[in-house]
């Protein structure tokens, strides 16, 4: 069994488990393509250049990090085992206390 996700205008709109057989006789009259995929989740998005899947970019202050997909802070996260939350406002980590 593997992942498979729905992929239309580049954004995840569904995931599926299944064996690759089941798309020999499945018929999806929807736009869109099945790809298999370990990584993906509904509102990701796919690029095809690098046969991707990204997910949402949850600050506007934050970077791809293209060999990884996953998005990075402008700041590290600090490493003192102190719990923070992300001010997009201040673009900084702000300690929960």
């Amino acid at each position: 069994m593997a992942n498979y996700a729905k992929v239309v205008d580049n954004i995840v709109t569904k995931v599926i488990v299944a064996e690759a057989s089941f798309f020999d006789t499945f018929v999806d009259d929807n736009p869109g393509i099945w790809i298999e995929s370990s990584s993906a989740a509904m509102g990701y998005t796919y690029d095809a250049a690098r046969s991707a899947f990204v997910p949402p970019k949850p600050y506007a202050s934050w970077t791809l990090d293209e060999s990884t997909n996953d998005w990075q802070p402008p700041t590290a996260y600090p490493d003192d085992s102190k719990v923070y939350r992300w001010n997009e406002n201040t673009t900084n980590w702000v300690e929960v206390t």
